[in-house]
């Protein structure tokens, strides 16, 4: 006799609906985030001392002139009447003008951006294939010479701000020590990051150093744990080769922390660029930034700030959901 079951979902079925779960939640959180951190920035911008008629005009300008500025960038309006005029022109891809230089914020900003991104993406891959490599070796080393002797330069390095370790490379590898990098990265305006890669090495290496340690400190401690776990311990006494018990068995289970961990090596790339970019005058939109806030450049302050805001959103939610992908212990739970 055949007896009837119900349907069931397969497993990836199953296994995906909790990252859909997450993903939206997240989404929703990540949109109500947006839209606060787009009021705070309007409003933190709207209450500096003058306006942006007088930075245009100057000092000097008649009231006359100041006032027509004022209407042709409706400065006359209610708050929330601004409030909806630039939020609306964001949304239909119209970010405004720039102030100090006159062109349209979008193609102000977008070579910078473009050039922080190849500087953020190609320090976050290099930052975190070292860090886990070498926080893996320290684990499988332990206690050993190199696990010692690591742990003190990390610990070392941690303590270092980066236009520390910046003019250090400068002197070391631009200046007095050897001549073999430039010791600033200007590029052409217009130029990307890509077409003199020689630039990117100095900026690069800095963040690199700057990021690496506490990395390295998560990777190996969370190595040291999955190690001594009864999983690892149960594959060798079944005669497991070494490799494939470091590789299946505690690599898995040792790399979801370490992907958090690079997550926010990565948001903290976003912000701690502008520091690096205004050392080594790389034009990328830390740089742009930091001018936009001296010249008391308005619009383009606060696209920068949404373009970080939204760029802090996304990275979190991926994060996330890797995190969840990557060790099968936090995917069964949930």
């Amino acid at each position: 006799m055949t007896v009837a079951t119900a349907p069931t979902q397969s497993a990836a079925s199953l296994a995906a609906h909790p990252i859909a779960r997450l993903i939206r939640r997240r989404l929703a959180i990540g949109m109500l985030t947006l839209f606060l951190v787009s009021v705070v920035v309007f409003l933190a911008t709207e209450v500096l001392p003058g306006n942006a008629a007088y930075a245009i005009l100057g000092r000097n300008a008649s009231p006359p002139r100041v006032h027509a500025l004022e209407v042709v960038l409706h400065l006359n309006r209610g708050i929330f009447d601004q409030y909806w005029t630039w939020i609306s022109g964001l949304l239909t891809g119209r970010p405004g003008q720039s102030l100090a230089t006159g062109l349209p914020v979008w193609g102000y900003v977008e070579p910078r951006l473009i050039n922080s991104a190849v500087l953020v993406f190609v320090t976050g891959t290099i930052g975190a294939l070292v860090g886990v490599t070498l926080g893996a070796i320290a684990a499988l080393r332990k206690d050993g010479w190199f696990d010692h002797i690591s742990s003190v330069v990390v610990l070392a390095l941690t303590s270092l701000p980066e236009f520390v370790v910046a003019i250090a490379l400068i002197i070391l590898l631009s200046m007095v020590v050897w001549h073999i990098l430039p010791a600033v990265s200007l590029l052409p305006p217009g130029a990307y990051a890509w077409s003199q890669p020689e630039l990117l090495v100095l900026p690069v290496a800095t963040l690199v150093i700057v990021i690496v340690p506490y990395l390295q400190r998560m990777m190996r401690a969370s190595m040291v744990e999955a190690l001594d776990s009864d999983y690892v311990e149960m594959a060798r006494l079944k005669g497991v080769p070494e490799w494939r018990v470091v590789l299946v068995h505690a690599l898995p289970n040792a790399i979801a922390p370490t992907i958090q961990v690079i997550g926010l090596n990565f948001l903290y790339l976003a912000g701690g660029i502008v520091i690096v970019e205004d050392v080594f005058n790389f034009p990328g939109i830390g740089q742009a930034l930091v001018y936009a806030v001296t010249d008391r450049d308005i619009p383009v302050i606060q696209f920068i700030v949404l373009v970080l805001a939204a760029f802090y959103v996304v990275m979190n939610i991926l994060t996330d959901v890797i995190a969840l992908l990557a060790t099968p212990r936090r995917r069964i739970a949930r």
